[in-house]
């Protein structure tokens, strides 16, 4: 049995969801996590933040539903609304961190969201895995390099068709799946007490009369 993570780095409800993720992932080593990267802001979403008005006042809601942290740096990067989320660039620097430590994917994908949210650091740059992957204990030149690669291009379109193919509609999504059985754990906001409800009820032995 393992979880299946599917959120994008660019996402601010990805963001809140963080804290349950790290604390569900530090409750149960046993469970791998594979972490697959959406595609939220490809193709024609891939335009400035000030076409997405909503977002200030969804960050707002995330934070105080979920305690998030929204950086001063962050508010400073898309003050202008001038800066491009890419989910595309995102995806590929979540790759090549996941490739240097797999069984730490999920660790890795709250630390990038942390450095755009919190740190004001652009996900299309190449630094900015430098950084998270040095803070990580990582190489940092091996995943600088990663994420400049072809192999990382594939690996994040890879990861936009995983998606499709689970269905996931919206991020976050959490799944729980043993062999050909699969559970929604988490959409969007979800505690972590409820995420371990679920959690129980998928893994009860089934009943029969």
């Amino acid at each position: 049995m393992k979880l299946v993570y599917v959120f994008d780095a660019y996402c601010g409800w990805s963001h809140g969801f963080s804290a349950t993720l790290s604390d569900l992932a530090s409750r149960h080593p046993e469970l791998p996590v594979d972490v697959v990267s959406g595609g939220l802001f490809t193709g024609e979403r891939r335009v400035a933040i000030s076409r997405f008005g909503y977002v200030q006042g969804a960050n707002a809601e995330i934070a105080e539903l979920t305690g998030a942290e929204f950086g001063e740096a962050y508010e400073r990067l898309i003050a202008d609304g001038s800066f491009v989320m890419d989910s595309e660039a995102a995806a590929r620097g979540v790759a090549a961190l996941r490739g240097a430590a797999p069984e730490r994917a999920a660790e890795l994908a709250v630390a990038v969201q942390r450095a755009f949210y919190v740190d004001g650091l652009s996900l299309s740059d190449t630094a900015t895995y430098r950084k998270v992957a040095e803070s990580a204990g990582l190489d940092a030149d091996a995943v600088a390099a990663a994420f400049e690669s072809p192999e990382a291009r594939t690996a994040a379109e890879a990861d936009f068709a995983r998606a499709a193919g689970l269905g996931v509609e919206g991020y976050p999504t959490l799944l729980a799946v043993d062999g050909d059985r699969a559970a929604a754990l988490a959409r969007g906001s979800a505690t972590l007490d409820e995420v371990e409800r679920r959690l129980a009820a998928f893994t009860a032995p089934s009943r029969t009369s």
